[in-house]
């Protein structure tokens, strides 16, 4: 069974990967045995990943890299293969929120600046199309490649307050399901395109929303866990096993479909 999970020698770009969820990935698809490009704009970041991922034997390089630019992410695409060859897997990390693209108290719907709106719709949908046609085309000549996006919950359901974060991952889940039959249909049935749907993992982009200065639950916070069957936010490692499921040969009839990892939230009706 082991065999299923072995990433030896594959090759994995993950972007946003100087994270804390996607930094876990990055270190977990080390130990499986690929070799990692850590792929961030605060190389600082992705630096510290790499390192955490050396000290324990395995083998990564971190890249600078805006998912914004298409420039950007050819550069790093050179930089890895220079280093490690042709890609076989690609997960798109990068993402989040911003604070002034939320209705709050302070701020309502109809007063939403446009350019924070835009700014989280590109980060989400407009960086992971621009890494999948960069990174994807290297895949279609190759005949072979795993690309895994990163939607949410919000996608399924649009939660209050972040109308921008929602609607983004609503098209990350439909750019998923279209890319996975454009590239079986016209270039290789060995290229498969999935994604996650992690529910509430406390991160730097959301922690004001769900916990107050003093660390107690917001609102909000409390809600959510009272609506989780689990009765808890995620940790980073819960995302780790449906990860390698999904980029390894585990799955390799498993194309166009997207994972929710949210402590069973999706099935709880409130009642």
């Amino acid at each position: 069974m082991k065999e299923l999970f072995d990433l030896t020698n594959r090759v994995a770009v993950i972007t946003g990967a100087g994270g804390v969820l996607c930094g876990a990935m990055a270190k977990v698809l080390a130990k499986a045995g690929a070799k990692v490009a850590v792929l961030d704009l605060n190389e600082e970041a992705a630096k510290r990943i790499v390192g955490e991922i050396k000290a324990e034997g395995g083998a990564a390089i971190a890249v600078k890299c805006n998912v914004l630019e298409k420039d950007s992410i050819a550069e790093a695409r050179d930089t890895v293969r220079s280093e490690f060859g042709e890609v076989d897997i690609l997960i798109n990390g990068a993402g989040g929120n911003r604070k002034d693209a939320s209705t709050s108290e302070e701020q309502s719907f109809f007063d939403l600046p446009a350019d924070a709106i835009r700014f989280v719709m590109d980060l989400n949908f407009l960086g992971t199309f621009l890494s999948c046609q960069v990174f994807g085309k290297d895949m279609a000549e190759t005949g072979r490649g795993v690309i895994l996006n990163i939607s949410s919950m919000t996608a399924l359901g649009p939660l209050t307050n972040i109308p921008g974060y929602s609607a983004a991952k609503a098209a990350v889940t439909n750019f998923t399901q279209w890319l996975s039959t454009h590239m079986c249909q016209n270039y290789s049935a060995d290229i498969r395109v999935n994604a996650i749907a992690p529910g509430f993992f406390l991160t730097e982009q959301n922690r004001y929303l769900l916990t107050q200065e003093n660390g107690e639950l917001t609102e909000r916070g409390r809600t959510i866990t009272e609506q989780t069957p689990m009765g808890r936010f995620g940790a980073p490692e819960d995302l780790l096993g449906t990860v390698l499921w999904l980029v390894s040969d585990a799955s390799k009839f498993v194309s166009g479909i997207v994972v929710p990892v949210d402590g069973g939230f999706s099935a709880f009706s409130g009642v």
